[in-house]
């Protein structure tokens, strides 16, 4: 590639991340209806290897994405609604029980004044922000209808979605086969190589890690609701959804749980159980679930994902988020090319024989 065309390239790079900035308000719906194409892809060509057409692949996944999603609306948006309720109602006496409870046990035992962690304010400003279900919705409808315009953009974006993923998914096959032959003859191998790289990094992690999330979320339900936890449901999903990034959700949840249960049951037995589950859970993600749902692929690092969705947002609000885990595979991707590029080049190699003979002898001297 000459000198000449490698500014094209750069030039071109520059024009669409513009482009990206300048029609973010419009793109969510086009990206997000990719990413349904994206995620069912490989489950329409399974059907069509099974001797379906293409379309009628794409319908039966469709119905069934939608089935399932319909279903889940049915039975979990209930019931979390009114475990947020619950929680809500529980605050004061939650914090009541932390402060006249939980902080002098733990100044008993521990020797550390913790007098002032009075927590009321703090209880009731989270109260207020939870607010009951009813509020909630009440508040979201207002605000959506309070502009014609917004309402009218919210309609068509969610109309979009579907019919945007439909015709993706439809001619996929036929948009990469387009994307592969406008690209350079004599760089088509390696670029094909990286591609075929940076799919397998997003599938590991995409497909992979999102079946992982739905998984841990029902394990940690579960579980906390063989234990006797009122929150399960609610709890069990967050931790399901903060697994986004590999280990955290074990994080946001347990310490949740051990507090709600602690102040539930009023014993150690109950918290203690609490830590069983996500223990065996998290046993379970790290030998079971991740290497069948994963896989030996190797995924993004969980602190580049949070770094690549936190810049992502800031650089271009919720159109960042949803390039951002795309763009860091196609980053790392290239790093880790360039990587053995160098370290198989000449000037590698050259280096580090000159460090070898720079190196002392048993006298002390190079």
């Amino acid at each position: 590639m000459t000198s000449d065309y490698r500014w094209y390239w750069a030039a071109g790079l520059l024009a669409f991340v513009v482009m990206i900035y300048l029609l973010s308000p419009i793109l969510s719906p086009f990206l997000v209806g990719m990413l349904l194409a994206y995620l069912g892809d490989p489950l329409v060509d399974r059907l069509e290897r099974m001797g379906m057409s293409r379309v009628v692949g794409v319908l039966v996944v469709f119905a069934a994405a939608t089935g399932l999603l319909t279903l889940a609306v049915v039975i979990l948006v209930p019931m979390l609604t009114n475990q947020i309720s619950a929680l809500r109602d529980q605050i004061p006496a939650m914090i009541d029980w932390v402060n006249q409870t939980a902080l002098p046990w733990v100044e008993v035992r521990t020797g550390i004044s913790v007098s002032e962690f009075q927590l009321a304010t703090v209880g009731e400003r989270i109260r207020e922000n939870i607010g009951d279900s009813s509020g909630v919705v009440g508040a979201v409808l207002a605000q959506a209808t309070r502009s014609t315009m917004a309402l009218i953009t919210g309609l068509v974006n969610l109309v979009l979605i579907p019919v945007v993923g439909f015709y993706l998914l439809r001619d996929w096959d036929t948009i990469v086969e387009r994307a592969r032959g406008l690209i350079p003859r004599d760089h088509e191998p390696l670029v094909v190589k990286l591609l075929g790289d940076c799919d397998e990094v997003l599938g590991a992690f995409i497909r992979g890690q999102l079946l992982v999330m739905l998984a841990l979320g029902i394990l940690y339900s579960f579980g906390l609701w063989l234990v006797g936890v009122d929150l399960a449901l609610l709890i069990g999903m967050l931790a399901g959804l903060a697994s986004l990034v590999p280990y955290l959700g074990f994080a946001v949840g347990i310490i949740p749980a051990v507090l709600v249960a602690a102040f539930q049951f009023g014993d150690l037995i109950h918290p203690a159980a609490v830590v069983a589950v996500f223990s065996i859970v998290q046993m379970l993600e790290g030998t079971v679930l991740t290497p069948w749902l994963v896989g030996d692929k190797i995924g993004l690092h969980p602190v580049a994902v949070i770094f690549a969705v936190m810049a992502g947002g800031q650089l271009f609000g919720f159109v960042g988020i949803l390039l951002a885990l795309p763009v860091a595979a196609v980053i790392m991707v290239l790093l880790r090319y360039m990587n053995h590029h160098y370290k198989t080049s000449p000037a590698y190699e050259k280096s580090e024989s000159e460090h070898i003979l720079l190196e002392p002898d048993e006298n002390g001297k190079e």
